[in-house]
């Protein structure tokens, strides 16, 4: 008797909750957390105004490596956001899940990418406002990041060091990963 009321039970509240089961399936089919940040991967990358081929390419990314947020999900397109606030979206092929940011623009004119996640670490070179880096790891408020400099007379130069979280567009705050 008890079973068959459950069963009854269930069946009375199936079709009040599958809805919301596939709307919550809809807004985010990776099933990955919202937002979260990638890079482009591609060299050339359309950004569309809406979640599909027969929109209209907004603009197009030239260079892989760009980090985005990604803001939502639908389907297989990604809403993505630049730093520059701009908004649009892009086919989840040309995303990778590899990490990238740029130094933050309010961080200063310049910012110490230092030699150890300590603020009275050593200097291993210095980044500018909107440089990009590539970023490895994050561990409390510290980011592990290598910075390229491309220097127009000569051949690219990395440097290995650690910024401050809040100084990077890339990361959120607290965000710990490897």
């Amino acid at each position: 008797m008890l079973l068959r009321a459950l069963v009854l039970l269930a069946l009375t509240l199936a079709p009040t909750l599958a809805p919301t089961l596939v709307v919550a399936a809809a807004t985010n089919p990776s099933g990955l957390p919202l937002p979260r940040f990638v890079t482009i991967k591609a060299k050339a990358s359309n950004v569309r105004v809406g979640p599909g081929y027969q929109y209209d390419v907004a603009w197009t990314y030239q260079v892989p490596g760009v980090p985005v947020e990604i803001i939502q999900e639908f389907d297989v397109w990604r809403k993505i956001r630049d730093m520059d606030g701009s908004i649009g979206w892009v086919h989840q092929s040309v995303l990778t899940g590899t990490r990238a940011g740029f130094v933050s623009k309010d961080a200063g004119d310049k910012v110490a990418l230092k030699s150890a996640a300590e603020d009275d670490a050593g200097v291993v070179a210095w980044v500018g406002p909107g440089f990009p880096v590539k970023i490895n790891s994050c561990e409390q408020g510290w980011c592990a990041v290598v910075a390229t400099d491309h220097p127009a007379d000569g051949k690219p130069s990395n440097y290995n060091g650690y910024l401050p979280e809040t100084d990077l567009w890339g990361v959120y705050k607290g965000e710990s990963f490897d």
